[in-house]
């Protein structure tokens, strides 16, 4: 398989970072810097997508979202990708089959905001990702309850890792997810396009 893609190594251990990204802003640096951290991963890439598939209008113009993206990135470790555009996928189940295929030996682990895990469940094979990586949780404002009585942390509560053992989820076989409690910086790209500022 052609893989013009992220260099990594196996052995490595890399966050995946899905979403529209429009825009980013510092809200989507802070959790990937607070992901590096507390589940001692060695990269994070962001999965800046062509579209969601669960939203019904198109997101801005993949070339602008990457731009925005790489001026406001200023970590070396996390690296800004348009990955789904290049392998062609649409769906997260779909992405995460294709990176493992092209990086064997590299552990990845699917990172999402709580926002995200609330309706997790909605996602297309959510348990097939589930049983492929396991998944790091970051609160998010306002989401903490949701997040914690969805569908998917109900159904795989035992699977949960405590935020205590965080660093422990990138070795972790899946199905295995972890839930961190997090500072947070209360901003959100919907917020930021409602006042015309993108």
């Amino acid at each position: 398989m052609r893989c013009d893609l992220p260099i990594a190594v196996p052995g490595q251990t890399i966050g995946l970072f899905g979403g529209s990204f429009d825009p980013p802003h510092a809200g989507h640096l802070h959790i990937s810097r607070e992901a590096l951290k507390r589940f001692g991963l060695d990269r994070v890439w962001w999965l800046v997508s062509p579209g969601n598939p669960l939203k019904a209008n198109g997101p801005a113009p993949l070339a602008r979202r990457m731009q925005a993206a790489r001026a406001l990135v200023d970590h070396p470790r996390i690296v800004v990708t348009d990955i789904e555009a290049r392998i062609g996928t649409r769906y997260t189940a779909q992405t995460i089959a294709r990176l493992r295929a092209c990086y064997p030996g590299v552990r990845f682990v699917w990172l999402m905001g709580a926002d995200n895990l609330a309706q997790f469940h909605r996602w297309q094979d959510w348990q097939g990702i589930l049983a492929s990586v396991p998944v790091g949780v970051m609160a998010r404002p306002g989401q903490r309850i949701s997040a914690r009585t969805a569908k998917a942390a109900q159904i795989y509560r035992w699977a949960k890792l405590p935020a205590s053992q965080a660093r422990l989820l990138a070795r972790r076989d899946a199905p295995a997810w972890c839930f961190l409690n997090l500072p947070m910086v209360d901003v959100s790209s919907t917020a930021i396009r409602a006042r015309g500022d993108w």
